[in-house]
């Protein structure tokens, strides 16, 4: 489920990290990058164990409904059908993701009380009652845990949670969301769905780590690449993120063969929309354009395969 966008991103965050501390070489720097791509795949364990955990509070629900002293005909019926659908169950009886949960400590992290609360919450919505008094079909399981998952989103006690233990969320966000609701759209039948998080070795070594070594053994010559493209700017006026983002993406132009020319420079410019200032957009656009001709007229720029689409 990661990209080479994402991969991307992992590469530039641990770049930026570099360059604030020049005593850091290569191997500190594979190390920090793979942490990343580790820290992002419990992100997202912790994310699905959040909402496993807050359906199981429908247990709760159910018993004390139906010990009220006068419970009504809504009390009666109420069952917990939020944790004891298929769906979650898939999830729960999924042996090897029970047992990475416990690996990786990321049981450790869910807190009951906030868990009662974003149960609490949801429990609220009249979607939640017409599930439970009404619910008919499997389909009907995975609509009210896209509810849950989206209706999480929007907690404000959720986003301090993510925060709170993991500082990478907010870059990480649409990552997860998007692997989170996959997840729940191929439940039950895919429990297992979750192994898939991990990038493969050609995403995240092939591409990742050699892009992040190339441009750190190469740092002196991209600059001096880029330079001539600059104009009236020196080399040392311009931000530390499109810096880095222009090295990113030469290296691209360069070393990565099967990767189109067009599809880097859009990738890049769509990074500094969300990593840089108001401006870089235009600037990142146009020295990159500029950079694409010069290394093309003098031969520096050899695509195959899928890297001669245009």
């Amino acid at each position: 489920m990661l990209s080479r966008r994402n991969i991307r991103i992992k590469v530039l965050q641990t770049l930026y990290m570099v360059g604030r501390d020049p005593e850091l070489g290569k191997d500190e720097a594979l190390d920090f990058y793979r942490q990343s791509l580790d820290r992002s795949q419990e992100l997202y364990l912790f994310n699905l164990l959040n909402l496993i955990k807050t359906t199981e509070f429908s247990v709760e629900d159910t018993e004390r409904k139906h010990s009220k002293y006068l419970p009504s005909d809504d009390d009666k019926q109420f069952s917990a059908k939020l944790y004891n659908n298929s769906s979650i169950q898939a999830l729960v009886k999924e042996p090897d993701l029970q047992i990475i949960f416990k690996k990786k400590g990321i049981d450790n992290l869910v807190e009951e009380d906030t868990v009662r609360k974003f149960y609490k919450s949801f429990a609220k919505l009249p979607e939640y009652k017409n599930y439970v008094l009404h619910k008919k079909r499997v389909s009907d399981d995975r609509e009210i845990l896209l509810s849950l998952y989206k209706h999480l989103l929007k907690e404000e006690l959720f986003e301090e949670t993510m925060d709170d233990y993991f500082p990478t969320w907010e870059d990480d966000k649409s990552l997860i969301i998007g692997a989170m609701k996959k997840t729940i759209k191929a439940l039950p039948d895919s429990p297992e769905l979750y192994r898939t998080f991990r990038p493969d070795y050609e995403a995240a070594v092939e591409f990742g780590e050699n892009l992040l070594i190339l441009v750190m053994e190469k740092d002196d010559e991209y600059e001096k690449v880029i330079a001539p493209s600059l104009e009236n700017w020196e080399v040392d006026r311009v931000a530390n993120i499109d810096m880095i983002l222009l090295k990113m993406a030469i290296c691209e132009f360069m070393s990565f063969p099967t990767i189109p020319t067009k599809v880097t420079l859009n990738e890049y410019v769509e990074l500094s929309k969300v990593y840089s200032t108001d401006k870089s957009k235009d600037f990142i656009n146009g020295i990159l354009d500029k950079l694409l001709k010069d290394l093309g007229d003098q031969g520096a720029i050899k695509k195959t395969g899928r890297g001669l689409e245009d």
